[in-house]
């Protein structure tokens, strides 16, 4: 029995950068943050015959081509998994809520199928092919941000580079300004989840067709996330604050699909009570709202009011790890 931990992650700024429609013609940088919600895959080796695998829905089927679940589907087709097997996933957070949760599925489960046939995997290794079943394989309108944050955790700057790869390294924060980050971003559910597939298409067909508003609206955000990381590097908190609120204005105007009025009320309500910036986590329209805020008590007292459930997180600096091994 093999079981996998792989962390979710909060997007911290140039995020819609890391698709190959803006990347492979201008380059993309991401910051991105690993956090201690997780999704565990358990895998192991059945009495009988087949592919059992539970989810949020139950399969057990004979032949790999059954399977419908496709990220589940794919992985085991690459790796090779005789049916006799049966993987078992368990998420901290639900699917789309913008945590990246489908980058971190496959990353978990491909390190534990590896582990499974008794093989390592080096960890960007491990990223690049995650992304490719994702991206390539299922083609689905994903970037690489997602893959990589899970597969190696921390708080990390991630840049894209025309020709597919990725130099990814830890941000040079000190302590101070890590505890002070860990202490003052808080996150709250905004009650629904979303799909991400609509905006993030029309953002790669804009993109794609050379759209002067999408591509320059991604130079800011790219060029954002670079000041971000000089920010937080320099300890410069209150100003990454306000770098959050630049960037979530930016980013509004990427899309309609990527905020609705209930999301901007609930935005404004944050600013009018203690929050110094904030921005929704994911490609948008619902999710998670990130906040940075130094008087929290008052925030947290205006968002539970107005409906929202706060949820406590910590920085995950190991990425995808084997709990067990038997």
């Amino acid at each position: 029995m093999i079981i996998t931990r792989t962390p979710l992650r909060i997007s911290i700024g140039g995020g819609g950068t890391d698709l190959p429609s803006y990347y492979e013609s201008f380059g993309g940088f991401v910051i991105s943050a690993a956090i201690n919600k997780h999704i565990y895959i358990t895998v192991n080796r059945t009495f009988r015959p087949g592919y059992l695998l539970k989810y949020a829905k139950t399969e057990h089927v004979q032949t790999i081509d059954e399977i419908d679940h496709g990220l589940l589907r794919e992985t085991l087709r690459l790796e090779e998994i005789e049916p006799m097997v049966e993987t078992v996933s368990i998420a901290d957070v639900p699917a789309g809520t913008g945590m990246g949760s489908s980058g971190s599925f496959t990353v978990g489960l491909l390190h534990a199928l590896k582990a499974y046939k008794r093989e390592t995997i080096e960890t960007g290794e491990l990223a690049r092919t995650a992304n490719n079943i994702e991206m390539n394989i299922l083609g689905e309108p994903c970037g690489k941000q997602d893959h990589y944050i899970a597969a190696y955790g921390g708080l990390t700057a991630q840049e894209y580079h025309p020709d597919g790869t990725v130099t990814i390294s830890q941000l040079k924060v000190s302590e101070a300004t890590l505890t002070d980050l860990s202490e003052n971003l808080v996150l709250f559910f905004t009650g629904y989840s979303r799909a991400a597939a609509k905006i993030l298409v029309d953002q790669k067909d804009k993109s794609e067709r050379g759209d002067s508003g999408m591509l320059e609206n991604l130079h800011f955000i790219k060029d954002l996330g670079v000041r971000i990381k000089d920010r937080l590097e320099g300890g410069d908190v209150l100003g990454f604050a306000d770098l959050m609120n630049e960037h979530w204005e930016h980013k509004k105007a990427r899309s309609e699909n990527i905020s609705n009025d209930h999301v901007n009320q609930l935005y404004d309500t944050a600013l009018g009570n203690g929050a110094l910036g904030g921005k929704l986590v994911g490609a948008g329209s619902g999710g998670f709202l990130l906040f940075y805020a130094e008087d929290k008590s008052r925030l947290r007292a205006a968002m539970t009011a107005a409906g929202l459930q706060e949820m406590e997180f910590a920085f995950d600096f190991d990425g995808s790890i084997i709990l067990l091994r038997q």
